[in-house]
């Protein structure tokens, strides 16, 4: 057992730090295992070594944020946990040195500062960086289409790009809405509310309509992107598991100068009628060698939305192993070794992972 006793300078913080009623010392506490006591300025840490280096590490960074002037919520809590525990790991990143300091990545506009708070969230913002392409797919609730639309506001309002597009494949999940009236924009907008909730968190909510009244920002029907070059712009595809094969071909090819491509989606919520190939999946595949292309594959660890939507997709995702292994396309310890992994394959497309 280790006795860890940390001080901190600034008494202003202090409540932030610790957390309402010390919440966020209470969370410390249940996610590494240890007894955290405050007092004062002051947080007495006990438990295993390991651990008590984990919470210390954890206590430190989150400080370190309230000193830059961010906020702290209890999701910036959690991902603070992954990423010590990562860093002690050491994870092997695609985009940062094994075992190098490990600090995540973090995107800002002039409404908010960003970061990432899973080592798959973290890839994923660096990744945007690097390539003009980009996959992003997994479980809902991993921040795939937020962190692509700060993403996307930030190179906006940086004057890095001229214009923003969102686009969706507009079908319904299961349910037929029927005619919706109004002109183009109105009838497309159910089908992108996620983007434009994504879109009014990152900017003043006058600078977006202004965007989208003079073209800046841009809402285009997946339907109606056939023939167009995308220049000088960012692109977002969101619910891309419900496009076609000849669909994604089509959005894919529109890529113009000085532009970048986001692909988001959940493959395992395809809305298409039976016997239709997602075009996500296949363009994935594909597409996996092609340089200037990156994917980022994230699972139910990634999750940052209620702890409870964690388990539920974690569940979903067992169930869909068990499948797997029932139909002989992989085997049990080809299993029990993705799941250990930081970032799972799709199982159910895996087809010689045994």
């Amino acid at each position: 057992m280790t006795h860890v006793v940390l001080a901190f300078d600034d008494n202003r913080l202090i409540s932030d730090l610790f957390g309402q009623f010390d919440q966020n010392l209470a969370l410390i506490e249940q996610r590494l295992g240890v007894e955290a006591v405050a007092r004062g300025n002051q947080v007495t840490i006990k438990g295993p070594h390991e651990a008590c280096e984990h919470a210390r590490d954890v206590l430190e960074q989150l400080y370190d944020r309230l000193q830059k002037g961010l906020e702290i919520h209890p999701g910036d809590v959690e991902g603070a946990i992954k990423l010590v525990v990562a860093a002690k790991a050491q994870l092997t990143l695609p985009t940062l040195e094994p075992k190098g300091k490990l600090a995540f990545a973090q995107v800002s506009t002039r409404r908010r500062t960003v970061v990432a708070r899973t080592p798959a969230q973290d890839a994923y913002l660096r990744a945007m960086d690097r390539a003009d392409l980009v996959f992003g797919n997994g479980p809902a609730g991993t921040g795939k289409t937020f962190l692509a639309v700060a993403y996307a506001a930030a190179l906006l309002e940086r004057g890095d790009v001229a214009r923003l597009i969102l686009s969706r494949p507009a079908v319904e999940a299961g349910e037929r809405l029927g005619f919706l009236p109004g002109d183009m924009r109105e009838k497309v907008d159910p089908y992108l509310r996620p983007l434009y909730d994504a879109l009014y968190e990152m900017m003043p909510a006058e600078k977006v309509e202004r965007g989208l009244t003079s073209g800046m920002i841009e809402v285009a029907p997946l339907a109606f992107m056939r023939g167009r070059t995308l220049t000088n712009a960012i692109v977002l595809l969101d619910e891309a598991q419900n496009t076609t094969s000849m669909q994604m071909k089509m959005f894919l090819t529109r890529l113009g100068e000085n532009s970048k491509m986001i692909v988001t989606g959940d493959p395992t919520q395809v809305d298409l009628p039976a016997g239709q190939t997602s075009g996500l999946s296949e363009a994935i595949s594909i597409l996996e060698h092609v340089p200037g292309v990156a994917h980022v594959q994230f699972t139910g660890a990634d999750v940052v939305r209620h702890e409870l939507v964690g388990r539920i997709v974690t569940a979903y995702e067992k169930l869909q192993a068990e499948k797997a292994i029932a139909r002989g396309h992989v085997t049990r310890d080809t299993v029990r070794e993705v799941m250990r992994g930081p970032r799972p394959v799709n199982l159910e497309e895996d087809g010689n992972a045994g």
